[in-house]
């Protein structure tokens, strides 16, 4: 293994695109590829607001938009973790549309990867990574495994699902996602299907953690 340079503060990597666009693919791999190495992951689903309304009330509102997520907790805790502070990372139920009362426990590590439709929108948010990323994937595409996941893994009714993407997920992520490409370092065209771009982007994060150069 080659011998990691010192460095002052973590290697934080944002992924950033729209629902269904192969983020998680593209982090999972990732996370194997660096296994061996101190690597933690932060998602932003996990900092959406507490909402105090109904249930029926709470399924209605718009989690696309970035008034949604709880940006200044989100940015105190990566700012901590830059530090090698550790943070407690609220735990979101997407069956009850809120979070819970438990946190998660996330130490410190030398790498960091922030996961998120809007991982790029704020600027306190960039001005903190080392390498952004945005993954770009066909809108289709991106409806068809929203469809499965949601259904799959969150309980959610097709009737809810269509609901969502065409009052809230389409346009948000033409107003608010989609513009964010202009702030990224690498695009990655349809996800983890492109070994080119991921071969790229892990070339570029060891270059990054082992030729000493700090960000």
């Amino acid at each position: 293994m080659q011998q990691k340079a010192p460095s002052k503060h973590p290697l934080i990597i944002g992924v950033s695109g729209g629902s269904g666009s192969g983020k998680t693919t593209i982090v999972r791999r990732l996370m194997t590829e660096f296994s061996q190495e101190s690597i933690a992951l932060l998602q932003m689903d996990s900092y959406y607001k507490q909402l105090d309304l109904p249930l029926e009330q709470r399924k209605l509102q718009n989690f696309d938009h970035p008034l949604a997520f709880d940006m200044d907790l989100l940015v105190a805790d990566l700012k901590k973790l830059k530090n090698f502070q550790a943070v407690e990372v609220p735990i979101y139920d997407f069956v009850q549309s809120n979070r819970t009362a438990t946190t998660r426990h996330q130490a410190p590590a030398d790498v960091i990867i922030l996961e998120g439709i809007l991982a790029l929108y704020d600027q306190r948010l960039r001005d903190l990574m080392g390498i952004k990323v945005f993954v770009d994937t066909d809108d289709d595409i991106r409806l068809i495994r929203r469809i499965q996941r949601d259904i799959d893994h969150r309980g959610y009714t097709l009737e809810r699902i269509f609901k969502q993407y065409l009052e809230h997920v389409r346009p948000m992520y033409q107003q608010f996602i989609e513009p964010t490409k202009r702030f990224a370092d690498l695009i990655i065209p349809e996800g983890g299907a492109n070994e080119v771009a991921i071969d790229l982007l892990t070339s570029k994060i060891k270059y990054l953690l082992y030729q000493g150069k700090e960000n």
